[in-house]
């Protein structure tokens, strides 16, 4: 049996391939004419759909308007599948001028059926279709009113706007307006529209039928392309939207590219990639890029300059999240905001030296004891600011020599300094305090939550609220620190870990060492997830152990895997080593 591996010396890693070597979308479609996407990868075929074509007249009166005739025709696959056409009372006068706009007279609806007689026959005609109406929103209105005033459920269906659709694919030059009579004309339709509810809605369904023949060349096929026509969606990214069919409905990774010319590189060209991202399902992710549903204004910048998307199929949606954050640390593309520099952080270190304080870094070294890395200089400096508060450290950036001869400082009056630069304080007594404060770094952190806890009450005592605020918000971001740091470095111990849980066609298997992940895998069912585990640890990556408290992997990577651990159904099935909280972390 082949397991489903990351790393392995007979072959590299999925993060490791370089970027031409990637399944490319445009590329692989035209290698393979053959290629045929299902009608799940299509949508909902033209063909296949029912559509229920309505049109409606009403008494024009306003607020108090109300429906005097329902005509509807039922087509599907360009054939009439059914007509409904009922007068109805609608126990009101009808304004002169609409008794002469349709013909519709006071006398003709004396003896018609009412709205609540007429109204369950419509949408039994209507059930299970996409209904279609010109200026929908005047006839679904009215319809979805007069459902509600009746205590009756509105069905739900699916609606489609002629007026909005031809005005995305007409143009102006072509008619000189949007109305249902010129738009008849112009297709040549049979049937002229006469404000009469049937003859409008049969006069509607040949300007659907223009409609839709227009569209299928620039290949809209399916219920949802159609529906895309009526959000405006710029015509050059819609343009695009092929791009997705023959990308699988599987987790992966995908890498929306562009292609410059570049006369040094071995095929003439250089592939830059512009953003990377990651999906349970690539297909409809990436489809979703070309659709309306899609707002943000940088993405629909790199979507129009985009030249293609490439792909990697990934076995478990963990391994789609880990491969993502690969390839944004190694592509660094302009257009993803997160993850592009993990290793550039800002750490917290007590440094090691005679009189050791507290220094914001950029690199984890040997000596001292580091915390981090933070998410902004800003965190650091407020969990700087903590330590200070509970620990007198000295916070200048002088070296003191053993042999002290210098003047105290304005914090050293203040209480907030041992003053060791004036031998105030003896070597040894310095290191008891530089000690606890490199205790609360590395594990309890009691001591620093207990002093904020009581320089918070003695301000509210002394009503100092402001300031007693500010040293709450500190507490916070200090606690949320050590959370964030102990939870990865617990995992940055740990030699070996492995987890399954149950996912949507079998086990998803994970190896995990020194907090990175080594091998994924997805057992199949009627395969024993024990098994196929044992099996995909002898193919994992060999990972050899990182300096602490460094992780193996980066640290958006471990903590992306400690969220996947910690969540509900997440089964263990080896720890090769120590995974455990540190005392008081919670408090």
């Amino acid at each position: 049996m082949i397991f489903g591996r990351i790393l392995s010396e007979a072959r590299p890693s999925v993060w490791d391939m370089s970027l031409a070597s990637l399944p490319h979308t445009r590329a692989t479609a035209a290698a393979d004419p053959a290629y045929q996407p299902s009608f799940e990868e299509l949508g909902t075929p033209l063909s296949e759909v029912t559509f229920c074509v309505v049109d409606l007249e009403t008494t024009g009166g306003g607020a108090e308007d109300t429906i005097t005739e329902i005509g509807a025709v039922k087509v599907r696959g360009g054939e009439v599948c059914g007509e409904f056409q009922t007068l109805v009372n609608p126990n009101t006068t009808i304004a002169p001028l609409i008794q002469v706009l349709t013909g519709i007279t006071n006398q003709m609806v004396a003896d018609a059926p009412s709205l609540s007689a007429s109204l369950p026959g419509f949408l039994e005609f209507a059930r299970g279709t996409v209904l279609v109406a010109h200026n929908a929103a005047f006839d679904i209105g009215h319809l979805k009113r007069a459902c509600a005033d009746r205590d009756t459920p509105w069905p739900g269906n699916q609606v489609l706007d002629t007026l909005a659709l031809a005005r995305c694919i007409l143009l102006r030059d072509e008619v000189p307006n949007f109305k249902l009579g010129t738009l008849a004309a112009h297709v040549h339709s049979t049937v002229e529209p006469n404000h009469r509810a049937l003859s409008d809605a049969r006069a509607t369904v040949d300007v659907l039928h223009a409609l839709i023949e227009r569209v299928g060349s620039l290949g809209v096929h399916s219920l949802e392309d159609l529906r895309e026509f009526t959000r405006r969606v710029p015509r050059a990214r819609r343009a695009k939207r092929g791009w997705a069919d023959a990308l699988p409905a599987a987790p992966g990774v995908y890498l929306f590219h562009h292609d410059h010319p570049d006369p040094e590189a071995p095929d003439g060209v250089r592939r830059e990639v512009l953003y990377v991202g990651k999906s349970g399902n690539l297909q409809r992710r990436v489809r979703s890029y070309f659709t309306a549903s899609e707002k943000r204004a940088r993405i629909n910048e790199m979507v129009q300059i985009a030249t293609g998307v490439s792909h990697v199929v990934c076995h478990t949606e963990l391994h789609a999240e880990v491969t993502e954050l690969r390839m944004i640390a190694t592509h660094a593309p302009r257009y993803n905001r997160r993850s592009k520099n993990p290793h550039r952080a800002t750490w917290l270190r007590l440094t090691d030296e005679l009189f050791p304080r507290l220094s914001l870094v950029r690199t984890v070294t040997a000596d001292g004891v580091h915390l981090g890395p933070f998410r902004s200089r800003r965190t650091a400096e407020e969990v700087r600011d903590a330590l200070h508060d509970a620990f007198r450290l000295r916070q200048c950036t002088d070296r003191i020599p053993a042999r002290q001869d210098g003047s105290p400082c304005a914090l050293a009056g203040m209480g907030r300094c041992p003053a060791p630069c004036d031998g105030s304080v003896s070597p040894a007594a310095y290191a008891r305090i530089a000690g606890a404060a490199g205790a609360a770094m590395a594990g309890d952190v009691a001591g620093v939550n207990g002093a904020l806890t009581a320089r918070i009450t003695r301000l509210a005592d002394a009503e100092r609220f402001e300031e007693a605020g500010q040293v709450r918000d500190r507490m916070l971001t200090w606690a949320e620190s050590l959370r964030r740091f102990h939870r990865f470095t617990a995992l940055a111990r740990c030699r070996q870990l492995v987890a399954t849980a149950p996912v949507e066609g079998g086990w998803a298997v994970h190896v995990i060492r020194y907090g990175r992940l080594a091998a994924a895998g997805l057992a199949r069912p009627g395969e024993h997830p024990p098994t196929f585990a044992a099996g995909l640890v002898t193919t994992a990556e060999s990972v050899p152990a990182p300096s602490a408290p460094l992780p193996a992997a980066t640290v958006a990577e471990t903590e992306c895997l400690a969220g996947w651990l910690e969540r509900p159904g997440v089964r263990l099935l080896e720890v090769d080593g120590e995974w455990s909280w540190p005392l008081h972390l919670a408090e």
